[in-house]
């Protein structure tokens, strides 16, 4: 094995570490937040606030989720996957948006229920400190992740950041709801579980929309971006067929340059090289260059 790709390995290794210290510490505060929406909601019977605790338990049941992606996509490449494991974290970002679709559909039920068979709830000033307590750790865990998932280009840590804003998002509905009920218009209740409803959709859309993207092999740089790069190396005369895919902490290239007709083998294989490498430090996340050479068709 070459040195390069143990460093790579060692590289890779550290990063799922440090993505699995995010997700315990983010999975330890979403449930905390949870168990808190749901008691109180529960106690002051405000369909908003529990449809709000549900939503941050789905946050933390897609860390557990996360984990066991991650425990996935850290084993090395192997017979059976010679590109490595690294789409299993992507697969993993599919289930929190599963689980998303689901957390919306049980809101929505609950929400047209309580317009059916209304309930007043009863909400005092601790309502309101409750709310605002959990949504600063919300604050805090989706900027964290958010922060964390870009410097460790891990879509799984962007996908849940986007899961948190959306919780963030909703608590705030929900604290709009709560002074709506005590100036005496319950309604707003049922109502605003509905918006919440919308807000979590739209992250599971966001986030299944990526992943596919991923999955499908979906360009993962623009063929101008690449193509400007590589026509800038001396020797090369044109450049085609230019594709790349996969996730950002592992895009894969392959492309084929036309040379003069006279270079050799030798300078052929430094060019491609060469190629390789100002692509590796133009392009962040780039693992894998496949460079085809082709003699400039006769005149």
């Amino acid at each position: 094995m070459k040195e390069s790709e143990t460093m790579s390995g060692i590289d890779s290794q550290n990063r799922f570490q440090k993505i699995r210290r995010v997700l315990l510490l983010t999975l330890f505060l979403n449930w905390g937040v949870a168990i808190t929406k749901l008691i109180y909601g529960w106690i002051i019977n405000a369909v908003s606030m529990k449809a709000d605790g549900f939503h941050s338990f789905s946050d933390g049941s897609s860390n557990v989720i996360g984990l066991i992606g991650i425990w996935v996509a850290s084993r090395p490449m192997d017979q059976s996957h010679p590109y490595g494991h690294k789409k299993f974290e992507t697969l993993a970002s599919v289930a929190i948006s599963a689980l998303l679709f689901l957390i919306c559909f049980n809101v929505i039920r609950e929400g047209v229920e309580r317009f059916i068979h209304p309930v007043f709830p009863n909400v005092d000033r601790s309502a309101f400190i409750v709310m605002i307590l959990t949504m600063a750790i919300n604050y805090f865990v989706m900027v964290y992740e958010r922060r964390k998932g870009k410097v460790l280009m891990s879509d799984l840590l962007l996908s849940d950041s986007l899961h948190t804003r959306a919780d963030l998002l909703t608590s705030v509905s929900v604290l709009v709801t709560l002074l709506a009920i005590r100036w005496g218009y319950p309604i707003v209740d049922p109502i605003v579980s509905l918006v919440i409803a919308f807000f979590i959709g739209y992250a599971a859309v966001q986030i299944l929309k990526e992943s596919t993207r991923v999955l499908s092999d979906g360009v993962a740089i623009p063929i101008e971006e690449i193509e400007k790069v590589v026509l800038a190396m001396k020797g090369v005369k044109a450049c085609h067929q230019i594709r790349s895919r996969g996730r950002g902490d592992d895009i894969h290239i392959d492309l084929h340059i036309v040379v003069d007709r006279q270079m050799d083998v030798h300078r052929a294989h430094h060019l491609s090289n060469a190629i390789e490498n100002k692509i590796k430090r133009a392009f962040k996340g780039v693992s894998d260059v496949v460079v085809h050479i082709e003699p400039v068709e006769k005149g």
